[in-house]
This record gives structure tokens, sequence and C-alpha cells, in this order.
């Protein structure tokens, strides 16, 4: 992709999405906006950006499934935007493969970092050449990185990029404890702002597809006030 990085900003009060436009403009981004679920799937399909903040609270379209849309088709980064108190919102958004939530009202300049860490740590897909292909196997679970394959008991499963990288290091790890700091360092980046609670949704979930029974997990397994081991027998 050629240019400044291409933010989507998906929100349907013109406020943000023009204060958004302003201050990521002024970082060096470019800019491209929608008002609602419906139309953001269109520009997404015809910009092809490179990062989208989406609005949980959209007409016609709920955020979430413009969300779980974008994240069949693509591996951009999505930061998902809540104005509700509550976690709901982001623990769904990130259920369904959002990499990131804030919450209304948030400070400009924090989220202009988030948009920078989301880009630093997005996959390189237009350059096939610039994939290393690695094939990782622990039990049955067997992972293609280059392929952004997954298989557990030769059955695919669907991973979204951040349950797909924290399974990964998991794997590479097998039998070893890692803390939850260096499973979100290496997984969100070390300018992540988020609390570990997107962490623990992402392990519920990765439990629920390698794990032969999720309620008593037996391969990702919790190392109580340290982190998680994957059990390679």
């Amino acid at each position: 992709m050629s240019g400044p990085p291409l933010v989507l900003v998906v929100d349907d009060e013109q406020s943000y999405r023009d204060a958004l436009s302003i201050a990521l403009e002024s970082e060096g981004f470019a800019v491209v906006t929608a008002s609602d679920g419906a139309q953001a799937l269109e520009v997404f399909d015809a910009t092809d950006p490179a990062v989208v903040l989406l609005d949980v609270m959209l007409p016609n379209v709920s955020g979430i499934d413009v969300c779980r849309e974008i994240r069949a088709r693509s591996r951009v980064p999505i930061i998902m935007v809540t104005a509700r108190a509550g976690e709901i919102d982001a623990v769904v958004g990130l259920e369904v493969g959002a990499d990131d939530y804030v919450t209304k009202p948030f400070r400009l300049r924090e989220l202009v970092a988030r948009v920078r860490a989301a880009l630093r740590r997005a996959p390189v897909e237009s350059d096939p050449a610039a994939q290393s292909r690695e094939v990782i196997e622990v039990g049955d679970v067997r992972m293609d990185t280059g392929r952004h394959e997954a298989f557990v008991r030769e059955e695919a499963v669907s991973l979204p990029l951040k349950e797909f990288e924290l399974l990964e290091l998991l794997l590479e790890n097998a039998g070893r404890v890692l803390t939850r700091d260096v499973l979100i360092d290496r997984v969100w980046g070390p300018n992540y702002f988020g609390d570990t609670k997107t962490l623990d949704v992402h392990i519920k979930r990765l439990r629920s597809k390698v794990e032969p029974d999720p309620a008593k997990p037996c391969r990702i397994v919790t190392v109580r006030g340290v982190g998680y081991r994957y059990e390679a027998s």
C-alpha cells in the first residue's frame, strides 16, 4: 500500500467523525469515513484500509456485525469504540475478532497511539514473498503460520488474528509457563493500553476451539497468579 496509512472511521455521529479525521490527518494518516454499518462495509471493500475504527452502536447494521463481516474477509486491525459504561460491548467485540477497544469519551492522543500500535502489529499481507512459512505441531494441534491456518484433530478451525498469534506463542513455548505480561506484550505489543480482560477473553475463545472439554481445560492451563501454560501431552 503506497502513501499514508488509510484509516476507516465508522461512527454515526458527525462530531466524532470530524474530530477523528482532523486528529488522524494531522498525524499523517489518510482517512475515509462511514456513518452506518452498511456503508462501512461498502467503503471497506472499495478502499482496503490499513486500520478500522469501528463504533459499536450503529444504525442498520451493528458494529459487532460489521466487525464479524470484516474479520471474515481480512486480517486488518479493528479497534472497537463503545459509549457504554459496561464491558459487554468490548467483550463481544473481541470475541468476534476485534483487536482492541476504547470507551467514549476518549483522548484523541491515546486513540492515535492505539492506531499506530495496531499498524506496527499488523501482518504484511500484500507481499507473500515476505511471509515465512512455518508449521507448528503440538499434539493434535497444527498451525501453518504462513497460510494462517490452524487444525485441531485434523479439522480446520477459524482463528481471528489475535487468537492465532496467542495460540502460536503458546505452542512455541509448550510446557513453559508464560506470564500474563509476556503474553500481552508479545501479542498486543508493549504500548497496549487495555486491561488484562482482553487476554482472558481470548484464552476463553481458544479453549472453546482446542480443548476436548472447554469446561475442564487440560491444554491451556491456568497457572494461578502467574499466567498460562500449554500442555504438550
